[in-house]
């Protein structure tokens, strides 16, 4: 149908310019072709794209299929022939040592072993140690370098080298495995089948190994590869099955996955295969490995060896097993990176992607490892004035600098893993800065804050552990964030400001104080003995062990300050660390107290006054005159003022400012 809708765009066109120009022959042609019936029938009958396309996934998928047939066939049709494949590789090594007057390979394997076990034993004994996980590889390092200089020294003939060689690194494999199941936290009975799976895996890659230099057949081979196969997988679901710990729906899961990968395998589906062996295995293993670095530094939890080796060896597991499965892939032809380019760049993407996250993640931790040992040093240190200004401005900028550490590495390891998996990052950086823009316009008091912290920090206003007040908030520094200060009143309550409140600020923590108080004596006291008795108290204070060190300048009587309503205030000053003046200021009232009162200075104290001698007596004849009065001694009725008789009314009493002294003073001597 495409085919007649060009052929009717292209009439179209022709008529359209038949006015302009004459018609080429050739286009004639092609218009009288396009009109035969035989060429009209094949176009309609012609397949498109789409089915060109599914018949050569058809094809991929049959090929492949038939392949798979073929190669299984192959191999259980040359299973009974592997006894007599092996005997023979075993008579062409064993005629090829002869033949060079070597002895046999078996004689010799035997040989290389006991020199290795000797070396090892030797080794052992000069260590003394206690026998731990890497005295254990220790010891096997030893062993095959041993046996390797002894297989070195010598010349070999060409099969009895290839097998020698591949036996003693079987081994060497198999011991290792079993020092790292040792060191591993199981139980005997999976210890012991962990250990019988290593060996038959081992000597399976090894049988594999050996059959193209001895002349094998490669259907031989393959089948013993496929037997060696069975009997992992035997092992493996016999271990899954008989795992009392788990749950029955548990190990039928196992039971099943572990039939999954070997038909994988089996199918030749390698890179299929070898995903769900790491799925299986690395969990397990990665655990294994940071238990292991934990083991090998107890006392320190937070050193960069431990984390370089716990994440480092971490991170060799997986990029390991990320390489192997990139050689898988690369030199798998039934994989489907060779069969779609979109596939293949996805995948080794994603393998690209996971080492950068490793190294994103080894690189994050050793810094953090770094900033938090540098901060519980500088926590644990007592030192002169500069040395504790100096981490005081590091347990502050410290976690700022973590914090900021953490999202630089987040977000550039996320563009490179962007990058690697074909994402153009240029288009999403434009935007992040358009974005960035946008909201620095909408979050003003945000910007305020996080630009005002920046600025507080440059200026070093304030640090971790110092006591500030601004505004109306005050208490000591606990930490901070790109946007607040986190304040711990006296009293317990918790402020979060943010940068943009604060703003001037009271650092009461920086350097020394200045600490002043009032003291009020009587008027009567001696202001010099005062002075030197505060004199004394000073020296006293100063030369205390616990006290003397948070002086900087002693205790001094400054003077009288002023004359008070009931006594003479007296100043005192001194000049100690931050922090300690209140501490130090009660010390000293109870030394001031003691001594004042020794030495016979008194405190002022309110008291009031009344009056004078005149005033006392006469108050006192006032007094007296009350009561003659009450006890009705008075019989003349009338009051005597100066020679005149004055009556009061009746029911009134007199005051003593009705009367001149004088005249009290006659009437009581007439009385």
């Amino acid at each position: 149908m495409k085919w007649i809708g060009l052929f009717l765009a292209l009439t179209m066109s022709a008529s359209a310019h038949a006015q302009e120009a004459p018609r080429p022959q050739k286009v004639d042609d092609l218009v009288r072709l396009l009109q035969d019936p035989e060429v009209r029938s094949w176009l309609e009958k012609a397949p498109g794209p789409s089915s060109i396309a599914v018949e050569e996934v058809d094809a991929g998928l049959a090929t492949w299929e038939a392949a798979t047939r073929s190669r299984i066939d192959g191999v259980v049709q040359v299973i009974p022939r592997i006894p007599g494949e092996f005997m023979a590789a075993a008579s062409r090594t064993r005629a090829d040592a002869l033949s060079h007057g070597k002895l046999p390979v078996f004689v010799v394997f035997l040989g290389l072993t006991a020199v290795g076990l000797l070396a090892e034993r030797m080794f052992a004994r000069s260590r003394r140690r206690a026998e731990g996980l890497q005295e254990r590889l220790l010891a096997i390092g030893v062993f095959a370098v041993a046996m390797g200089a002894v297989f070195f020294a010598f010349d070999w003939p060409a099969l009895p080298r290839i097998v020698l060689l591949v036996s003693l690194l079987a081994l060497v494999a198999y011991r290792t495995i079993s020092a790292l199941l040792d060191a591993a936290v199981l139980a005997s009975s999976v210890r012991r089948r962990a250990k019988v799976f290593a060996g038959v895996a081992v000597v399976a890659v090894a049988a594999a190994s050996l059959g193209p230099p001895l002349s094998i057949d490669p259907a031989a081979t393959e089948a013993i590869s496929f037997c060696f196969s069975i009997a992992l997988l035997a092992l493996a679901v016999e271990g899954a099955v008989s795992s009392s710990g788990r749950t029955l729906a548990t190990r039928i899961s196992l039971c099943l996955a572990f039939v999954v990968i070997w038909a994988l395998w089996c199918v030749g589906l390698h890179g299929l295969f070898w995903l769900g062996v790491y799925a299986m295995a690395l969990p397990t293993v990665l655990r294994f490995t940071g238990r292991a670095a934990a083991e090998a530094f107890p006392s320190e939890p937070d050193s960069m060896k431990r984390v370089l080796l716990a994440r480092g060896s971490r991170a060799v597991v997986v990029v390991a097993a990320a390489a192997w499965l990139a050689l898988v892939w690369r030199f798998d032809p039934n994989s489907l990176v060779h069969n779609n380019h979109v596939v293949a760049a996805v995948s080794y993407g994603l393998l690209k992607s996971v080492v950068v996250l490793l190294l994103a993640d080894l690189a994050w931790h050793l810094a953090r490892s770094w900033i938090d040992r540098r901060l519980t040093v500088s926590s644990g240190v007592a030192g002169d004035a500069s040395q504790a200004a100096r981490q005081g401005r590091l347990r502050t900028l410290l976690p700022i600098f973590r914090n900021m550490l953490a999202v630089i590495v987040a977000v550039v390891a996320g563009l490179i893993v962007l990058a690697e998996l074909g994402v153009q990052i240029g288009p999403l950086i434009a935007g992040a800065g358009i974005f960035g823009v946008a909201l620095g316009f909408g979050s003003q008091t945000l910007v305020k804050d996080v630009v005002s912290g920046i600025f507080y920090l440059l200026d070093d206003a304030f640090r971790v552990g110092e006591y500030i007040q601004a505004k109306s908030y005050k208490g000591t520094v606990e930490g901070f964030s790109l946007r607040s200060v986190r304040l711990r009143h006296h009293r317990g309550p918790v402020f979060t400001v943010p940068f943009g409140e604060l703003g001037a600020v009271e650092n009461m923590s920086r350097d020394w104080v200045i600490d002043k108080f009032r003291v009020n004596v009587s008027y009567d006291a001696d202001i010099e003995k005062a002075r030197k008795l505060a004199k004394k108290i000073g020296e006293e204070l100063k030369a205390d062990p616990e006290l003397g060190p948070l002086f900087i300048e002693p205790l001094k009587m400054k003077g009288v300050e002023e004359f008070g309503d009931y006594g003479i205030v007296l100043s005192f000053a001194m000049t100690t660390v931050p922090g300690m003046q209140t501490y130090i200021r009660r010390k000293a009232y109870a030394k001031i107290r003691e001594a004042f009162k020794a030495n016979g200075i008194d405190f002022a104290t309110p008291s009031v006054q009344v009056g004078g001698d005149a005033r006392d007596s006469a108050a006192a004849a006032a007094t007296a005159l009350r009561t003659e009065q009450d006890k009705g001694v008075a019989e003349e009725g009338s009051w005597h003022d100066c020679g005149r008789e004055r009556r009061p009314p009746s029911g009134l009493a007199s005051t003593s400012r009705d009367r001149r002294p004088e005249c009290l003073t006659s009437r009581s001597a007439r009385h």
